[in-house]
């Protein structure tokens, strides 16, 4: 068998595992799909909330990694590369200290950030769609890939000026895609049981 052979069996049997999941467990996807729609109204009602919420809570994840940092490195002082575990730390500690203590700064930075983070996300669903692609609601997966590419874009052309609010408006919109596209998806697995 040559390797494209390979490649079209591996896909076809990713998808019918997929289906498999789909099918098996719908119940969790929908639940999971309504919960995203959820988080994602209030962050579109209450953008500023989200975005500095977001900020803090990343600034307390911040700062326990950098106390585990610098933990392990003062249990392990004689392990070699002490002085750059050590230094993690410190850094970490004071990321973190500076997102929960200043937020509007943490704010700008998490905002370019999250420009990644959409566009990495982005092109994770698609090519997800791509794998589910004859599954019914694929292009729903497709969709949902695509906003967050756009939403990379919004965020890199204007991230000074609108970051304040949308940062949470844009993750927030970003989430009722994703629980609307998982809601369609796991009716329809549903429906055929």
């Amino acid at each position: 068998m040559n390797k494209p052979e390979n490649i079209d069996s591996d896909i076809q049997r990713l998808r019918q595992e997929m289906l498999n999941y789909f099918q098996t467990h719908w119940k969790l996807f929908l639940l999971e799909g309504i919960l995203f729609i959820l988080l994602g109204l209030c962050a579109v009602l209450i953008p500023q909330f989200f975005t500095v919420a977001i900020v803090i809570f990343l600034g307390w994840i911040i700062l326990f990694g950098g106390a585990v940092h610098i933990g392990r490195a003062l249990v392990f002082s004689a392990m070699p590369g002490f002085a750059v575990w050590l230094f993690m730390g410190i850094l970490q500690l004071v990321v973190g200290y500076l997102f929960i203590t200043q937020p509007a700064a943490g704010v700008l930075t998490l905002t370019v950030l999250m420009a990644l983070f959409f566009a990495f996300e982005g092109i994770a669903k698609i090519s997800l769609a791509f794998m589910m692609r004859p599954l019914p609601n694929w292009g729903l997966m497709l969709f949902s890939g695509m906003t967050a590419l756009v939403f990379a874009l919004i965020i890199s052309i204007s991230w000074s000026e609108t970051s304040q609010w949308l940062l949470g408006l844009l993750l927030g919109i970003n989430m009722i895609f994703l629980g609307w596209a998982l809601v369609k998806i796991s009716l329809h697995h549903k429906e055929i049981r």
